[in-house]
């Protein structure tokens, strides 16, 4: 790592360096496309020296160096894009990269080691990437770019301008609660993109794997769908409900440990076994068809959609203050009553407000916390078997024994 603070030689050295790499990234382009190099090695490297000498004389009193050297360089990037426009070229990319190199050279010598460093490396990068990041840029559909403005609008919008502190006698805390939300949603947008760009190529075990990040009662109703409009696809199907359930359990336990770490030592190895034995059930299902070229992958909704993370907020705060009224007036059947009531519908609300407003780990809450996926893996099995009549049998049979194993672990150890 470098010293926070560069002697002048090692920051001039700096200035030729990152000069010297831009040159070279974009002579090596030209040469590439034997066409005509605007700036080349000696003319970036040169530019960045230049920048490296305004912030000099910067520092001796001139004050007026940086910009008078930026005005500079500036007009001669500008002579050089009219010349193009006249030859019928477009594209001004070496008159950008330019600008940046003088800026480089003056950062070298003013601002922080590691300012000219990353701006020199991410734009070298930027640079000779061209052709890949077209490419993918060719291949965002609306759908993946509209997700991501989402994603920025909940998190670097929204987020900072929640306030930061309890209201009511339950505690809840808007920026706490909005954080959980991003966190939440944030793991299902991973999962998603993974589907969207990799679904097609491994087919049925990615849409499991990759689905239970962003639902896993999502993925068993597509999977039930699918299994239904084709009979011989219905065992693949099944594996990827059992994939999907069992990745619900490893999710579950990271958001734990990243919202209440208290929680692991007594929650981690009951979630570990019940994910292991789920990849087992999803092991021995045997298929008599050949997979078809991708699983449920469409029918998984953008985690990031505004009005579901809303909901997923609501239904965070009604469950934890009826989880804290329940545990103040009707004590622990009651508490296991309601674990099992929402473990029918989604239970990352329920578990994630348990855990977020209990710091320590209760066995109480912990048998809550297995009752409630005892229940929705019930639910799991029950939606995907009404819908996949050609495997109902050994699709219920492997969900009830799943099921089944979650009431030792919940109360026996």
């Amino acid at each position: 790592m470098l010293p926070a603070e560069l002697h002048s030689e090692l920051r001039f050295a700096l200035a030729l360096a990152l000069g010297f790499l831009i040159g070279l990234e974009r002579e090596r382009s030209g040469a590439a496309k034997q066409g005509r190099v605007f700036a080349g090695v000696r003319t970036f490297t040169l530019v960045s020296l230049f920048g490296f000498a305004c912030a000099w004389l910067h520092n001796l009193g001139l004050a007026t160096a940086v910009p008078v050297g930026l005005v500079a360089i500036a007009g001669l990037a500008a002579f050089e894009y009219y010349a193009k426009l006249r030859e019928n070229r477009i594209g001004w990319t070496t008159e950008a990269a330019v600008l940046l190199t003088y800026a480089i050279g003056v950062l070298a010598l003013l601002g922080p080691a590691w300012v000219p460093l990353a701006l020199g490396i991410i734009g070298t990068l930027l640079l000779s990437e061209k052709a890949r990041i077209e490419g993918l840029v060719e291949k965002l559909d609306n759908a993946e770019f509209l997700a991501v403005l989402k994603f920025l609008i909940v998190t670097a919008l929204i987020l900072p301008i929640v306030p930061d502190r309890a209201f009511t006698k339950f505690a809840i805390n808007p920026h706490k609660l909005w954080l959980i939300v991003v966190m939440v949603s944030s793991v299902g947008f991973a999962g998603y993109f993974m589907i969207k760009k990799l679904g097609a190529k491994f087919g049925w075990w990615l849409s499991g794997l990759a689905g239970g990040i962003v639902s896993s009662t999502a993925v068993s109703v597509a999977a039930g769908r699918v299994a239904q409009q084709q009979p011989g696809q219905a065992h693949h199907a099944l594996q990827a409900a059992l994939l999907a359930s069992s990745v619900m359990y490893l999710r579950i336990l990271a958001l734990v440990a990243f919202l209440n770490g208290a929680f692991v030592p007594a929650l981690g190895w009951k979630l570990a076994v019940l994910s292991a034995t789920g990849f087992v059930l999803a092991w021995l299902v045997r298929p008599k068809a050949e997979p078809v070229e991708r699983g449920p992958v469409g029918t998984l909704q953008n985690p990031f959609e505004i009005l579901p993370a809303l909901g997923f907020a609501l239904l965070f705060v009604v469950l934890m203050v009826a989880t804290k009224l329940v545990q103040a007036h009707f004590g622990q059947s009651a508490l296991l009553a309601l674990a099992a009531v929402v473990g029918v519908a989604d239970i990352d609300p329920f578990i994630l407000s348990l855990v977020q407003s209990n710091p320590e780990p209760q066995r109480l809450f912990v048998a809550a916390i297995l009752v409630a996926m005892m229940m929705n893996t019930l639910a799991k099995g029950f939606y995907f078997s009404s819908l996949a009549s050609t495997v109902r049998r050994p699709a219920l049979l492997r969900f009830a024994l799943w099921a089944a194993l979650h009431l030792p672990l919940a109360f026996l150890f």
